[in-house]
């Protein structure tokens, strides 16, 4: 090869190296407190079922905590009903149905379930209330930031952390006490004589409580939460989301109230941030649908009130949906809203009906293996069978074996079981058969467990019968 056949290399000086940080440190949120409508909605919709939360564990039903999931025990009390692990795919069904329902909300509604009954939600607007009381408004609270450590902020700091630490304390002992009987749970802390899982797993939820609601805030709906990365996939053109009207409020500017905005060619959007200053999560609701934006509405009811000083109408942010903004109509009852009621109402007749006729009794037979036939002395067959009966009632039922299949089939042992709500008997019995009867070495035999006050309370375990070749 020739020199005029090499390619000559040249030293190239590398291109400038940018620096990225793939982590943005989080910039405090100071929150100014609005009224309006839609937090009067919020204050109805989740005191409710931040009450239920609080005190479902102490109420009684039967005698027993009406809401407790018995891992060791492996029961699940709600109400009236108990569940088993057997009732598991019925479980999976419930979550697959509430998923659904979430589904079916957010496309006619956008994110109002995070907004209104989300319990990150929920827990952060009762930190974000402890700390107005104790810190002040929001200039208040940025001026006790930037000032100095003094005793008064030190106070005022000591409050807050400590009221959150508080709630946080009350949520993590009540969440373990849907697992735990609350009212022992309780006992024992105050005697100091609570077991260490118990002590455990209060400490871990206090501690997630007084972090995600008091440190994390926004940070948990931005970055942690799957819901916020994939609720765009079920918005459409008629979904009602939480929209700046750009045809209206543009071009905004500040304005003396005296003067009419149009003389200056000025929309009805006055500048004021107040919008912004409201938002939990920081974002400007004027740059548009943003996927921080949990649909809460603050920034609705801040707008509203800065209409109404201004004499101007309401809605300049509003619930809407992207064809109403662009000067079209909201089609409320589509292909899509209609499939997801569809569906819902056909999936949840379907868990009703399981639920209405379902059989609280789980009922097994296993034959002993280590001794397949005995023969006894007068030539008949007898194998041994281990049944489990779980009588999965609340109350008290009596049950009688019975055995088919094989004609002339005998049953050797009690055949009669009473048995308490929520009892799982193990019972051995031995079932003698005439060789003349078995045509082949395995027959098929069935032992029923049946109620004789409730006819409909029964159940069937297949096993089979050997004998000799």
């Amino acid at each position: 090869m020739s020199d005029k056949d090499l390619i000559d290399l040249q030293e190239i000086a590398p291109a400038e190296v940018a620096e990225i940080d793939l982590y943005q440190r989080r910039e405090k949120i100071y929150t100014r407190k609005i009224e309006g409508l839609y937090q009067r909605v919020r204050l109805f919709s989740g005191w409710p079922l931040l009450l239920g939360y609080l005190l479902l564990p102490w109420a009684n039903w039967d005698g027993r905590q009406a809401v407790l999931f018995d891992l060791p025990a492996r029961k699940f009390y709600i109400l009236g009903l108990t569940f088993w692990p057997q009732d598991f795919p019925m479980l999976a069904f419930l979550l697959m149905i509430a998923a659904f329902g979430l589904f079916a909300v957010t496309t006619f509604a956008g994110r109002i379930w995070c907004g209104y009954t989300c319990p990150q939600t929920v827990w952060t607007s009762i930190f974000m209330w402890l700390e107005q009381k104790t810190e002040g408004s929001r200039n208040q609270r940025i001026k006790l930031d930037k000032a100095p450590w003094t005793a008064e902020k030190v106070a005022r700091k000591a409050a807050k952390h400590g009221s959150w630490l508080f709630v946080g304390l009350v949520t993590g002992m009540t969440f373990v006490g849907y697992f735990y009987p609350i009212r022992e749970l309780v006992l024992d802390f105050a005697t100091l004589s609570a077991g260490k899982w118990q002590l455990l797993w209060t400490l871990f939820f206090t501690l997630a409580t007084y972090i995600n609601a008091g440190w994390m805030r926004e940070q948990v709906c931005k970055y942690m939460c799957p819901y916020a990365r994939f609720q765009s996939v079920m918005f459409d053109q008629d979904t009602l989301i939480v929209s700046y009207d750009k045809s209206r409020g543009e071009p905004r500017g500040s304005r003396k109230r005296s003067v009419d905005h149009k003389d200056l060619a000025l929309g009805d959007c006055i500048a004021c941030e107040l919008c912004v200053q409201v938002c939990p999560t920081g974002i400007d609701i004027r740059d548009g649908l943003q996927y921080e934006c949990i649909g809460c509405a603050l920034c609705v009811d801040a707008c509203n009130s800065v209409m109404d000083k201004m004499d101007y109408p309401r809605g300049l942010i509003r619930y809407t949906s992207e064809h109403e903004l662009q000067g079209g109509t909201t089609h409320w009852f589509r292909p899509r809203i209609i499939g997801y009621g569809l569906v819902l109402c056909l999936m949840i007749g379907v868990f009703s009906y399981n639920m209405f006729t379902r059989i609280p009794v789980e009922f097994t037979a296993i034959r002993d293996r280590n001794q397949l036939y005995l023969t006894t002395e007068n030539g008949d067959i007898e194998n041994i069978y281990t049944l489990q009966l779980a009588n999965m009632d609340n109350a008290t039922q009596e049950f009688d074996i019975s055995i088919s299949g094989i004609d002339g089939a005998t049953i050797i042992g009690e055949t009669s079981h009473t048995l308490n709500g929520g009892e799982v008997r193990t019972i051995t019995l031995r079932v003698r058969v005439s060789p003349d009867v078995l045509d082949k070495p395995s027959t098929e035999l069935d032992f029923t467990a049946a109620s004789p006050s409730t006819p409909s309370l029964q159940a069937t375990a297949e096993s089979r019968f050997m004998k000799p070749l």
